[in-house]
């Protein structure tokens, strides 16, 4: 009865949300102009004929009003039902017919048209597989009956059910259609959440790796300095000057990896190893080159370097560390505390992550040498 163009863009109502959300959502606003339309258009015809004959006026109100409610109900079950259970659904259908029964009983088999309204609400409630076109069918097939039962011949008795019937289909699967539009808009805005929380997740994993690399290799580089300063004062601002290079070397990560546009290599981050090791007082056993490497794997296995020499200079205790390349792996081994020690957990879980996104896999433990060990096998 409705020729609304409802697309519906706003998400259904929860079964917690209370009814004042469910009759205020945007789409339940389109619905209501299309059915207030056809109420005026098509809903009064049957009260209008009583105001002009001979029923009692008590009689007259009373029809008159179970037609307003009728109607008022016809307007505003579909919102209530959107999102709700399929109990829910028919429960209130049953209520619409209850309240639109009284008309049959008083008007007669000619009430049989209104039961094209209930026919609309229920297509409009967007019913999940085949119930809805069951109940349509059910309502069209008791008009029959009801035709039958006034001595009507079969084609007459025929006409108000294929109303009821065709409208009714017609709305159902414009129903459905709305449904899915409003499920795909639906999913569409949880996958752009999902994406905005993988891109804070992306920037706040970066983020820790390198200011923890590079605020590590400050520290200990300041330390260092400031050591020096009394007997080796060359060397000192020597250090002081690399300090200076390293903090701009760390705004600019920042800002490149803001940008969405931070690039690691296994082969700086080699350098960068040997630089921050040799600073903390850690022997360093580096291989000389990472020619080796494929170029899919020199990204993570620049991570993994970074982040597990962060966590030798900080909390290992390790007088060596040993890093170990092949085209399929990397690993790092200290001798240090190991396991049992403080470990930087932030850092690892990024790590298993950045690992698990490029089919790898990341296993700890002690190492050979007494310490800690990070291995990733690509």
């Amino acid at each position: 009865m409705s020729c609304l163009n409802e697309v519906g863009t706003a998400p259904a109502p929860a079964m917690g949300a209370g009814w004042r959300s469910a009759l205020t959502q945007p789409r339940a606003r389109r619905w209501y102009v299309g059915a207030v339309l056809a109420s005026l258009l098509w809903g009064t015809g049957a009260w209008t004929t009583r105001i002009v004959d001979d029923t009692p006026v008590l009689l007259k109100i009373a029809i008159g009003g179970n037609m307003i409610a009728m109607l008022a109900l016809y307007a505003l079950l579909p919102p209530l039902s959107w999102g709700r259970s399929v109990r829910f659904k028919l429960a209130a259908v049953g209520v619409l017919l209850a309240v639109d029964l009284p008309l049959l009983l008083t008007l007669g088999p000619d009430a049989v048209w209104t039961w094209t309204f209930v026919g609309v609400a229920a297509a409009m409630q967007a019913y999940p597989g085949r119930i809805g076109y069951a109940l349509i069918a059910g309502l069209g097939g008791a008009a029959v009956l009801v035709q039958l039962s006034r001595g009507e011949a079969l084609e007459q008795s025929l006409v108000q059910p294929a109303i009821i019937l065709s409208v009714g289909f017609m709305m159902h699967a414009f129903g459905r259609q709305a449904e899915t539009v409003r499920q795909l808009r639906s999913a569409q805005d949880e996958l752009a959440g999902l994406a905005v929380a993988e891109e804070r997740n992306r920037v706040a994993r970066d983020m820790h790796d390198i200011l923890g690399h590079s605020l590590t290799v400050i520290a200990v580089k300041a330390e260092l300095a400031g050591r020096l300063i009394a007997v080796a004062p060359e060397r000192a601002a020597a250090e002081v000057a690399e300090l200076e290079d390293l903090a701009r070397g760390a705004l600019a990560d920042v800002r490149a990896t803001v940008s969405g546009y931070r690039g690691v290599n296994i082969s700086s981050e080699l350098a960068s190893a040997r630089s921050a090791l040799e600073a903390a007082g850690i022997e360093p056993q580096l291989p000389g080159a990472a020619d080796e490497v494929p170029a899919k794997s020199r990204e993570l296995f620049g991570w993994v370097l970074r982040e597990a020499v962060t966590n030798v200079v900080r909390h290992s205790g390790a007088s060596r560390c040993t890093v170990t390349l092949s085209r399929r792996s990397i690993q790092v081994d200290d001798d240090g505390r190991g396991p049992g020690g403080p470990s930087a957990g932030g850092g690892l879980r990024g790590l298993r992550e950045r690992a698990a996104a490029q089919g790898a896999t990341l296993s700890l433990g002690r190492s050979a040498m007494g310490g800690f060990r990070v291995r990733v096998s690509a």
